[in-house]
C-alpha cells in the first residue's frame, strides 16, 4: 500500500500558508490581507511594515490569483527544493520575498503589492539552472531569460494592468543571482 509523501515541505508548506490567508481573507472581508498579506508604504514605525516585507508572498487577491501562482509552484518548487533542499529553499523564498518587498515599498509608495508570482519566477530560473554544469551556462537559461525579461520589460512599457511586472523581473534576478550563489557553494 502507497503512503502520502510530504515531498517538498518547504514548498508544500507555502501553499498551505497562502490558502490559510486566502481563507483568512474571505472571513475577514479583506482585513488581515490588507494588515499582513500585502507590502505598500507605511510608516516605519509600525512593526507590521517588517513583517509584510515577508508575507506579502502568501496574500493573493482572489482565488484565481492563488491557483494560477500556485500550480506553477507546486510543480517547479519540489525539483528545486530537492536540487537545493529545504533550509536552502527556505532561504530563497525569504530572500525574494524581501527584496521585492523592500523594492515595492521604496519605488511604488501609491500601491500594494500582493501575491507570490516573484517567488514563482525565482523558481523558473532556478529551474532553468539545474541543468547547469561546471563553466558551461544553458542555452535554457539564455532562452528562458531573453522570453521573459523582452515579456515584462514590453508588458511594464506598453500594458496598462494590475501586474507588477517589477516584481516578476526582480524574483527572476533573484533566482538567477541566488542560484548561482548556492551553485559555488
Amino acid at each position: 500500500m502507497r503512503k502520502l509523501q510530504y515531498n517538498a515541505p518547504v514548498i508544500l508548506t507555502f501553499a498551505l500558508l497562502s490558502a490559510a490567508a486566502l481563507f483568512l481573507d474571505v472571513l475577514t472581508g479583506g482585513i488581515t490581507t490588507q494588515k499582513l498579506f500585502c507590502v505598500y508604504r507605511s510608516s516605519p514605525l509600525d512593526p507590521l511594515s517588517y513583517v509584510r516585507l515577508f508575507l506579502h508572498v502568501l496574500g493573493h487577491a482572489n482565488f484565481s490569483h492563488y491557483a494560477g501562482n500556485m500550480l506553477m509552484i507546486l510543480v517547479l518548487g519540489p525539483m528545486v527544493e530537492e536540487r537545493y533542499g529545504s533550509a536552502n529553499m527556505l532561504f530563497l523564498i525569504a530572500t525574494t520575498a524581501l527584496t521585492t518587498g523592500i523594492l515595492h515599498w521604496i519605488l511604488s509608495p501609491n500601491s500594494a503589492l500582493l501575491g507570490a508570482s516573484g517567488i514563482v519566477f525565482m523558481l523558473i530560473f532556478l529551474a532553468s539552472l539545474s541543468g547547469m554544469r561546471k563553466n558551461r551556462i544553458p542555452l535554457t537559461l539564455i532562452l528562458v531569460a531573453v522570453i521573459y525579461f523582452g515579456q515584462e520589460l514590453y508588458n511594464g512599457l506598453f500594458t496598462a494592468d494590475n501586474i507588477s511586472q517589477l516584481t516578476h523581473i526582480v524574483g527572476g534576478c533573484c533566482g538567477v543571482v541566488l542560484g548561482m550563489m548556492l551553485r559555488r557553494k
